[in-house]
């Protein structure tokens, strides 16, 4: 990534701002709201009992001295925490078109922080690769709101590979207290792959599974797929060499040839459904994004899902 001076990274991460608070304002009042539960139930007052009320909620002090019976109110606690883990592995530095997936991991995670800043919540990050590269601890605020949006689009890692399992495990010791936890990764480690790799043991997917499902019990877990359209689709470029950016493993593909654009729809195709198995299976969510198409409209269906679960 070339390297940009502060100016140039405070007017991007600006503008990434403005482009989220005009989708949280048109598109997203109210839904992030309705779509997440609050931490538990809290006291509201205490009112005269009507018809049809629980009557465990009865008030049997200030009854007896109104001489009327009266009911304890009790509304959601709305104070959350929502924390955004991003993968920031080589291969998130990947688009073909307009924007790259670590690109639009950032938007996506500013819109959902503005989200959360609307409803008062705190929102930390969790950056990783191989290892955790940064945590910042869930805070409020618009500053720390922009910070977080920096940190996404400007950090450079240390690492090149990615660590799925690890980053769950070191995530769930930073975070104890319960949190929406959005997942964003492209999922394109040994784990997701084993079944394609005849060196690496099936059991590694079944590690993972087991992380997502640990993490998914410990918090509101949503794994966010990032996907770019030519990790399915090789075009008709000739022979040419690709390289993995993350192992530098290469191999070298004649893209002319049919059956071998066939071939490789066929297992990019595999390993998404595979994926998708595992994430449901696991008790996490899915949202799947690509960078060709505005996440805008997944993301308004993907509240509405859960509004419709939770109804």
């Amino acid at each position: 990534m070339a390297r940009l001076s502060p100016h140039d990274i405070l007017k991007r991460v600006r503008a990434v701002e403005i482009r989220s608070r005009r989708l949280v304002d048109d598109a997203l009042v109210g839904a992030y709201h309705s779509s997440f539960k609050g931490s538990g139930m809290e006291f509201a007052e205490v009112r005269e009992y009507l018809p049809g009320d629980d009557v465990r909620n009865i008030d049997w002090n200030v009854t007896a001295k109104q001489d009327r019976p009266f009911i304890k109110v009790y509304e959601e606690e709305r104070e959350l925490t929502l924390l955004l883990a991003v993968d920031l592995s080589a291969s998130l530095d990947f688009g073909s078109g307009h924007q790259t997936k670590r690109e639009l991991a950032a938007e996506l995670a500013a819109t959902l922080a503005l989200s959360a800043a609307r409803n008062n919540d705190k929102v930390g990050l969790v950056l990783f690769t191989d290892h955790i590269e940064v945590f910042l601890p869930p805070r409020k605020g618009r500053q720390h709101m922009l910070r977080v949006v920096r940190e996404i689009l400007f950090y450079e890692p240390k690492g090149r590979k990615t660590d799925l399992n690890g980053a769950l495990r070191q995530l769930n010791n930073l975070q104890r207290r319960r949190a929406i936890c959005f997942l964003f990764s492209d999922f394109l480690t040994p784990e997701t792959t084993s079944w394609t790799r005849p060196n690496v043991s099936g059991k590694t997917e079944d590690a993972l599974r087991r992380a997502l499902s640990t993490t998914a019990r410990r918090h509101d877990l949503v794994a966010v797929e990032l996907h770019d359209p030519r990790e399915s689709l090789l075009p008709d470029v000739g022979i040419i060499t690709l390289e993995d950016a993350e192992t530098g493993e290469q191999v070298e593909v004649n893209t002319s040839r049919r059956d071998v654009q066939a071939l490789y729809a066929q297992v990019n195709q595999r390993r998404r459904d595979s994926l998708a198995r595992m994430i449901r299976r696991s008790g996490a969510d899915h949202l799947d994004l690509t960078t060709d198409k505005p996440f805008i409209a997944a993301l308004r269906t993907f509240f509405a899902r859960r509004v419709q679960r939770r109804s």
